[in-house]
């Protein structure tokens, strides 16, 4: 991994970029490459928990898109949280 340091352009960036990741903490910006994820097999819990977590998304789009559903969502969030984390964790919790 290599540390970024008195670069101006690349200082605080986190994210992917051409082929590498930048990730920023308190000992600076630190570049390597791109992790090759081709070869992991997920167990049979895991892909049961993406898909919940899919299944989620979705739920929370749907809510954030009406806007009848949007306004009790909003009624019922709490000040400082997003209504969509607000949705995801409403319907997590359901499951």
């Amino acid at each position: 991994m290599a540390r970024v340091k008195n670069n101006i352009f690349l200082e605080g960036l986190s994210g992917k970029l051409y082929g590498l990741v930048f990730k920023t903490g308190k000992n600076g910006t630190f570049a390597s490459k791109l992790p090759d994820r081709s070869n992991v097999q997920l167990s049979e819990k895991q892909k049961e928990g993406n898909q919940k977590f899919k299944e989620a998304v979705a739920y929370a789009k749907a809510l954030l898109a009406d806007p009848a559903q949007k306004a009790t969502l909003l009624a019922r969030t709490p000040k400082g949280r997003k209504p969509y984390h607000q949705a995801l964790s409403e319907y997590l919790k359901s499951k």
